[in-house]
């Protein structure tokens, strides 16, 4: 079925689309932020501060953990937020273009499309930060693996709007989940805090706008199967992503040897489940999440 024109879409926009797209752009025009001047990056790192809680690291808890030093684990913290961060630049690259497809065939005088693209401005802001602090920190930008790289090339093409936006709803979520506790503890890097602060405050409306999306969508069995599978591809594909093995080579572990130490960390898994929980239960009750899919949720490690 071809395209819709812009008027006959704009005749069919909710009311209640309308309003949440309203709310967001009035918030949006209040609490914005230009990470180029609200960031502090000319501060030198504070000596002895963690990145992040050392509870979130992949290899808290374990033997080889216990055999690092302080300085070690600080340097690992550096290197997991460096390879979280990367990701967050891969799926943001990734949402903007899935963005611009939403937005393509609908009217662009509708508060909804015009929050979409908003929403895409902060994202390439976001984008920007990350690659600075990456860069600010001296670590790599070890981004999200040859084969979720990949595949991101062609989910960005392809996806659905559950995938879209259910997609959505699973990143930002777990993002959001970490860096609310990074920004709010203040023995931790103000780098790291600044940016989280920025992030989540502006996270929030992405995530009311993909939430609302995600349950207007009505699906029939065959198609909630469907859209369950690649949701669970989407969750295994960037949750594992996450931590780079390759960065344990800057502590002295072999990468083989700490992926393999991660993954059997109950402390990690339990990190995982905890930062995931919330939008899991949302996907459930999206109806994107059953037997389907319950499998690679498993095997991502964010469900028991």
């Amino acid at each position: 079925m071809p395209p819709q024109p812009a008027s006959t879409q704009s005749a069919r926009t909710a009311p209640d689309r309308e309003r949440t797209a309203e709310r967001l752009l009035a918030s949006s025009a209040k609490l914005s932020f230009n990470p180029l001047k609200d960031v502090d990056w000319d501060a030198d790192p504070v000596p002895g501060a963690y990145y992040c809680p050392p509870r979130h690291l992949s290899l808290y808890g374990t033997d080889l953990w216990e055999r690092m030093t302080d300085e070690e684990r600080i340097e690992l913290s550096k290197h997991e937020v460096a390879s979280i961060a990367s990701v967050g630049i891969w799926f943001e690259e990734i949402l903007m273009q899935m963005l611009l497809r939403h937005a393509f065939d609908r009217d662009p005088t509708s508060n909804h499309v015009q929050y979409a693209l908003t929403e895409i401005a902060d994202e390439c802001r976001h984008s920007i930060m990350f690659a600075r602090m990456i860069a600010k920190m001296g670590v790599p930008a070890y981004g999200a693996g040859f084969v979720a790289h990949n595949l991101g090339r062609l989910f960005k093409a392809i996806s659905t709007h559950s995938q879209t936006f259910g997609g959505t709803m699973y990143v930002e979520e777990i993002l959001d989940a970490f860096q609310r506790e990074v920004m709010n503890d203040d023995t931790l890097q103000p780098l790291t805090r600044q940016v989280s602060r920025i992030h989540v405050i502006e996270e929030a409306r992405h995530i009311s706008y993909a939430r609302e999306e995600l349950v207007r969508k009505r699906l029939g069995p065959v198609r909630r199967r469907y859209e369950q599978l690649f949701i669970g591809l989407i969750v295994y594909y960037a949750t594992t992503a996450l931590i780079h093995p390759r960065l344990y080579a800057a502590v002295g572990i072999e990468p083989k040897t700490g992926r393999a130490v991660a993954r059997a960390n109950p402390h990690w898994r339990a990190t995982k489940v905890e930062m995931a929980q919330k939008v899991v239960s949302v996907l459930d009750r999206a109806g994107l999440v059953g037997r389907t899919n319950r499998w690679l949720l498993r095997a991502a490690g964010v469900v028991a």
